[in-house]
């Protein structure tokens, strides 16, 4: 089998993308927010937690807490019992209590703009940075990984990486800058509707479907038949 060069590569990235926007119109991020502020808590409370409980509790507690200064004053017992439903309660509430903090003192009370700024916050890693980057203030920095889009990505050969951040390094060298937030909407999509972890509905996925012009997107076409 020829192994497939670079540019060929980022060809069928391409196609991948234009085919899930087609799939995907509304794909944008499930967290629902208000404001960086909320969207930066929203995405530390989603650490192993689904973003429809996340939904469900961060209404609780910005109408608590509206806003940084007000959560930094807050008692930690009381943030971990709005929040106790998303689980690791009480390292979150340790993360939002200080991040808090740290946005009132050396911020201003105002969210940090650039990576280096927010990956200073307690409990901020370059993931969750660069959600807030891409959806708060648009600005394309680097690709969100999650698990969906470190699954499919694997599954689509745009990368054997397993780290995430090196699973970015590689997704950065095949898609446009402009696409980079968008991506990771699309994929998270696909990973929850068609891609799942344990049954992707490879039958179904226009991307490892039968049609001549796209079954060589997903070199995983086939495989859920042939088990």
């Amino acid at each position: 089998m020829t192994r497939e060069t670079m540019t060929q590569k980022r060809r069928r990235a391409a196609h991948i993308i234009a085919c899930l926007k087609q799939l995907y119109p509304d794909a944008h991020c499930a967290l629902k927010h208000n404001d960086p502020l909320q969207l930066l808590i929203a995405t530390i409370l989603s650490a192993q937690c689904t973003d429809a409980r996340v939904n469900q509790v961060t209404p609780v507690l910005f109408a608590r807490f509206p806003d940084a200064e007000s959560l930094s004053r807050a008692d930690k017992r009381d943030i971990e019992q709005i929040i106790r439903s998303t689980g690791f309660f009480r390292a979150k509430a340790k993360s939002i209590l200080t991040t808090a903090q740290q946005i009132t003192a050396e911020f201003d009370g105002k969210i940090p703009e650039t990576m280096e700024n927010l990956t200073k916050l307690r409990g901020v890693g370059r993931k969750t940075a660069n959600v807030v980057l891409g959806n708060a203030f648009g600005k394309n920095i680097g690709v969100v990984v999650d698990t969906h889009v470190g699954r499919l990505s694997r599954r689509m050969n745009l990368t054997g990486r397993t780290d995430p951040e090196k699973v970015e390094r590689d997704l950065m060298k095949l898609i446009p800058v402009e696409e980079w937030t968008l991506f990771s909407h699309l994929m998270i999509f696909h990973g929850r509707k068609v891609c799942t972890a344990r049954k992707p509905d490879c039958a179904a996925c226009p991307l490892a479907g039968a049609h001549p012009s796209r079954s060589a997107l997903c070199p995983r076409r086939g495989v859920a038949a042939n088990r």
